[in-house]
């Protein structure tokens, strides 16, 4: 069976909603997009390449998938291994509403969220990757179908916007696995799920 891991950037302040761009999700008035640019370096560049190396196929939430596919299926250059592992491996888009999904090699998952991923993590081959949808990680971790968390850490504070874990998400604890700060100061962890949180006190 295939593991199911999630990269997502977020900032100090817990907010994942368009780390990308200015114009990649205002919803909500949101006017903070690309909040990510100014510690883009070397470090995190070789970073994300290493976690698609591991890829066999991506889960993706509507809103992150139609950004991905405004924009990757017009990468085409062959040393590109994001743009490659995007075009070519399967894609799979967890929606209730969408029917005709034009980027090739895509899937639509509209039934039982939980039997549908279980099936999926059988039948791929290496990793199922989730990009950013911040929403679906957190149903997925609710649901104890996350493997892995890498959480990409920003040191800015946004004040505003979709955070990962706000109120009402499930108590969950995780284990840290590995983890290094960049030059540009953004904290990567890799963290498995590991149940509930343990209690106690001092």
């Amino acid at each position: 069976m295939g593991k199911l891991v999630s990269t997502v950037f977020v900032s100090l302040d817990g907010v994942y909603q368009a780390p990308g761009g200015p114009e990649e999700d205002t919803s909500g008035g949101f006017d903070q997009g690309g909040w990510t640019f100014p510690y883009g370096d070397d470090d995190s560049g070789r970073f994300i390449t290493g976690v698609f190396d591991s890829a066999g196929g991506f889960l993706l939430g509507r809103r992150t998938y139609e950004i991905f596919a405004s924009h990757w299926p017009g990468k085409t250059d062959p040393a590109d291994p994001i743009a490659t592992r995007l075009n070519t491996l399967p894609k799979y888009v967890v929606s209730s509403t969408l029917t005709a999904p034009e980027w090739s090699g895509t899937t639509v998952v509209s039934g039982d969220l939980a039997k549908e991923v279980t099936a999926l993590k059988e039948r791929t081959d290496g990793e199922l990757q989730i990009s950013g949808s911040g929403a679906l990680v957190r149903s997925l971790v609710d649901l104890r179908l996350l493997d892995t968390l890498h959480l990409m850490t920003f040191p800015v504070v946004l004040g505003e916007g979709r955070r990962l874990f706000g109120d009402g998400a499930l108590p969950t604890r995780f284990t840290r696995r590995c983890g290094h700060v960049t030059g540009a100061g953004v904290s990567i962890q890799t963290y498995d799920l590991a149940g509930r949180p343990e209690y106690g006190s001092y």
